[in-house]
């Protein structure tokens, strides 16, 4: 099982904390380094938030081995189009190290406050997957016609064109509905689950797998992974400190979080591995606390 580490942007993080958690994230050889993308704070007073594509965009050179991306970009803030080249931009800079996650968008503040669109949650559904379909087609076809309820385009030719190819990994993510699973299996190369028991886990992987049967698709094209919260520690009094100040931060409820040693998290994540999850994000909310980022990395080592 592959690990990254996940960041919450919006939260107040600094550039040089971004610098100082891209290069622990490689020092410690974990698999990558991805965000989300919001503009407002929702986890206490307002916070700063760098821009996520312009973040990994100036991260990129800055770091050499380490996976970049977002979970994930919310249809709404951006035009197909743009996203499209921006990502294409950024796997570039990375030399091909570069996912994007794609979502419906959920949080209606930041709509709001920021001037994007938030229509209610069917037609939010329709742009996010006329989104997709755009931003995968930008990447792949020669040149693009497309005419649909939220997006028109004539002619487009996306050069250059990704150095990943077909094109960079997309990862969807959700409950794995119908409509959902369904856009997955259609275009995803990864579906996201977020703050999940195994056997729940287990159950989106057959709801993901039959949806890729119904697309003729090989089900094992469509990885399955999750994000959670992890408290690591090297005996109990550690991860009791740190799960506190995690859920302090974000107000998860403490079982559904990763807690224990590095051996005892290990352990838990193979469960979820036969689960039939192949990578996880963990969230890191103390992100001055590089120990903790030492610790992920000796649980990446005990996972591969």
């Amino acid at each position: 099982m592959r690990v990254c580490m996940m960041i919450e942007g919006q939260e107040g993080v600094t550039w040089e904390e971004w610098v100082a958690l891209a290069r622990g994230a490689e020092d410690a050889g974990l698999d990558g380094l991805f965000r989300s993308d919001h503009y407002t704070s929702f986890h206490g007073p307002p916070a700063g938030a760098l821009d996520a594509w312009s973040t990994l965009a100036a991260l990129a050179p800055l770091t050499s081995r380490i996976r970049l991306g977002t979970l994930v970009s919310p249809a709404t803030f951006r035009h197909p189009s743009v996203l499209a080249r921006t990502v294409v931009t950024v796997d570039h800079v990375s030399n091909g190290r570069v996912e994007v996650g794609i979502g419906a968008g959920w949080f209606e503040q930041e709509h709001v406050q920021n001037g994007f669109p938030f229509p209610g949650t069917t037609a939010r559904f329709d742009l996010f997957a006329e989104h997709v379909d755009v931003v995968v087609r930008s990447w792949t076809e020669e040149s693009l016609d497309h005419e649909g309820t939220h997006y028109t385009l004539r002619g487009q030719r996306a050069l250059p064109r990704p150095v990943q190819r077909p094109h960079p990994p997309l990862i969807l993510g959700g409950q794995a509905k119908p409509r959902s699973a369904a856009l997955a299996a259609r275009f995803a190369q990864e579906y996201n689950v977020s703050f999940l028991s195994a056997d729940e886990c287990g159950e989106r992987r057959a709801l993901l797998d039959r949806a890729c049967a119904d697309a003729g698709r090989d089900p094992t094209e469509l990885s399955l992974s999750l994000m959670t919260l992890a408290a690591l520690g090297d005996d109990e009094a550690d991860v009791r400190d740190r799960l506190g100040r995690a859920v302090q931060r974000f107000p998860v409820p403490k079982e559904r979080c990763l807690a224990g040693t590095v051996q005892q998290v290990a352990d838990q994540l193979r469960v979820y591995e036969r689960a039939g999850v192949s990578r996880v994000f963990l969230q890191h909310p103390d992100r001055g606390d590089t120990a903790a980022v030492a610790l992920m990395g000796r649980l990446a080592q005990a996972l591969a």
